[in-house]
């Protein structure tokens, strides 16, 4: 089932605006003499909201054309949307009011940005039921990027978030990544399970 045009055109709009914002913010950060783009990329708050952006737009746009979801689109989504919340979460609890940004745009990267996303994923019947045997996928990405966190905390020693700071030593690195993994596989299975849920009458 397409949603109604308007939702489409909500996702598109949206998704531009936050990679504008995320533009923005990146060469605020290189007019103060801080341009490298493997930094302001590296932390996972503008990483996942580049990848959910992309997918909203996708989405987006597909149901402009007339076109149906595609389930791997849909289950790009669910990844991001299950990231998104992480990002929330972790932001609000063990990292607030960190990060040069202004206040304006750390609140719309981090509380209103998730809490549409999640919104979206939960009202808007373009989803389809994701099977539980794929809840895996959710994993490959964090993985992917904790491993380069780790590599260059190692090398030139940059990392996004201070709590992965190699001085901490192993124990808490691996403490702190662990707990991350859990709550993303919690976060997943909510996405998942809100993928099986009636979700209201949106029509074209």
């Amino acid at each position: 089932m397409r949603p109604p045009k308007a939702v489409s055109i909500v996702r598109v709009v949206l998704g531009l605006a936050v990679i504008g914002l995320l533009i923005y913010l990146y060469l605020r950060e290189a007019a103060a003499g801080a341009p490298n783009p493997f930094d302001f990329f590296g932390y996972f708050t503008n990483q996942t909201s580049l990848l959910a952006c992309a997918a909203l737009i996708c989405t987006g746009v597909r149901s402009l054309a007339g076109r149906a979801a595609l389930p791997w689109l849909a289950s790009v989504r669910a990844v991001t949307v299950a990231c998104m919340i992480i990002v929330a979460v972790i932001y609000n609890t063990l990292v607030p009011g960190t990060g040069s940004a202004p206040a304006w745009a750390s609140a719309i990267l981090h509380i209103v940005f998730p809490a549409w996303v999640l919104i979206d994923w939960a009202v808007v019947p373009d989803r389809g039921v994701l099977p539980w045997r794929r809840l895996w996928i959710v994993l490959p990405y964090p993985l992917l990027w904790m491993a380069v966190v780790l590599t260059r905390g190692a090398t030139d020693g940059w990392v996004p978030y201070g709590f992965l700071l190699p001085e901490h030593g192993a124990a808490s690195l691996m403490l702190h990544m662990a707990g991350l993994l859990l709550a993303l596989v919690v976060a997943a299975t909510a996405v998942w399970g809100l993928s099986r849920l009636p979700s209201p009458s949106l029509t074209t």
